[in-house]
Parts: structure tokens; C-alpha cells; sequence
């Protein structure tokens, strides 16, 4: 069976995001200045073959724990769907 994991990762809290302090001026210089704090990070999708839900779930955790995140400076999260 397929599976549809659609993953978001961010930049941990604690950690400064450059990137999205360079997208909050450049908004702020566009007279934008209602937006604050923008974080930015990766969505990913990717499909998965598995004999069920749990065994996918615990497929996208390792790639995501052993390639697609880095724990010390990133979180993520996921959902999983049958296609």
C-alpha cells in the first residue's frame, strides 16, 4: 500500500533564523510592517510503500531522524495518507 507523507521542517525556537529575519525587514521596507517573526523552512513530499499505517509512520520518522532533518538545529512533523 502507498502512503502520502507531507513533512514540514522548521528551525527550532530557540535557534535564530536568518533567513526569515532577512524576509521580516525586506517586508518591513515594502511597508509590510504588520508582519513579525517570520520563520522559514522545507515541505517535503514523498510517497512511501507499506504493509500499513504504523509501518509507514515509523518509515518516515527514520528518514526524516536520519537524513531530512537535523536534530540539533531542526524539528519536523508530518501526516500520512493512503493514495
Amino acid at each position: 500500500m502507498k502512503f502520502i507523507a507531507e513533512i514540514d521542517i522548521m528551525p527550532l525556537k530557540a535557534l535564530l533564523d536568518p533567513q526569515g529575519r532577512a524576509v521580516t525587514s525586506v517586508l518591513k521596507n515594502m511597508g509590510m510592517p504588520e508582519f513579525e517573526n517570520v520563520r522559514i523552512g522545507k515541505h517535503i513530499t514523498l510517497e512511501v510503500e507499506a504493509d500499513a499505517e504504523e509501518k509507514a509512520k515509523l518509515k518516515v520518522e527514520e528518514a526524516c531522524k536520519k537524513l531530512l532533518a537535523n536534530p540539533i538545529m531542526e524539528s519536523f512533523h508530518y501526516s500520512l495518507r493512503a493514495n
